[in-house]
């Protein structure tokens, strides 16, 4: 793996959409992980303006602590950066009260965890539309189109994302050649909307090495008869989520009216 040569390419094409766009610069979320580490990173390497979001929704201590170390590490290095903190916890806990209570607590987890993730959206594009400003994605290539690990028009709500392209192991590889911070290296990953301790290894049941394991043998047409043991469980894994979540990166279905009905 080439990391400066992917670093500039990748830093070149931020700055030249941003500047054919007549854009002023980013703003992305910075949630502690190493996604929107690597992201943040490459973003201020473009010199042009950055905008650092923290949105507590009943964080963790550990997950606000990374997201602040690393945020002032990168002001550090780069003129350009700034930040804010946007507590929405408050906002969040008055929606939910504005809420009818739900029967299928399994259901009502999820879809308040999928609230969190376009609380945050909304205020990136607060910021966005205040600002001239990009919104960045960070999701990997896994997240985005493989398993479809993210909130439709949450975190999956961005106008350009720069390591979608990329696999889990290697934003870990490009984030170890940046230097950035081993608190946040050695971090599990998690998404962080749940309001607890489950990583996203415990929602997904299986590892980023496994899921990348199994992307490269679903697209080599291969099928459950050629596993068995873990190997079958991850490749079933992989294969239900790919599947049913396809909807994620689809375009939006719109119905085609007939010309004789015009």
């Amino acid at each position: 793996m080439k990391h400066a040569k992917i670093i500039d390419h990748i830093t070149t094409w931020l700055k030249d959409y941003a500047l054919d766009n007549g854009l002023n610069g980013f703003v992305l979320g910075i949630s502690g992980g190493v996604d929107s580490a690597l992201v943040s990173t490459l973003c201020a390497k473009t010199e042009l303006p950055l905008l650092c979001l923290e949105m507590p929704i009943h964080q963790s201590a550990q997950e606000v602590t990374r997201a602040s170390e690393h945020i002032n590490q990168l002001k550090k290095q780069f003129s350009r950066v700034d930040n804010l903190e946007i507590d929405l916890t408050a906002t969040f806990d008055e929606m939910t009260k504005a809420l009818p209570e739900a029967e299928n607590k399994e259901n009502l987890y999820l879809a308040l965890a999928n609230t969190r993730a376009r609380l945050r959206m909304t205020t990136l594009y607060y910021f966005a539309g205040l600002k001239g400003l990009i919104v960045a994605g960070t999701g990997n290539k896994i997240e985005d189109f493989g398993i479809g690990f993210y909130t439709k028009y949450g975190d999956g709500g961005v106008d350009i994302n720069p390591i979608a392209d990329l696999t889990k192991t290697e934003v870990y590889e490009l984030a170890r050649f940046l230097k950035i911070s081993p608190a946040i290296l050695e971090a599990r990953p998690t998404d962080g909307l749940f309001g607890d301790e489950r990583s996203d290894e415990d929602q997904i049941g299986a590892t980023y090495p496994e899921l990348e394991w199994a992307m490269n043998q679903y697209e080599a047409g291969k099928i459950e008869l050629d596993f068995q043991a873990r190997e079958l469980e991850v490749f079933k894994i992989y294969k239900h989520r790919h599947e049913v979540n396809q909807h994620k990166w689809k375009p939006i279905p719109v119905c085609k009216i007939p010309e004789e009905l015009l």
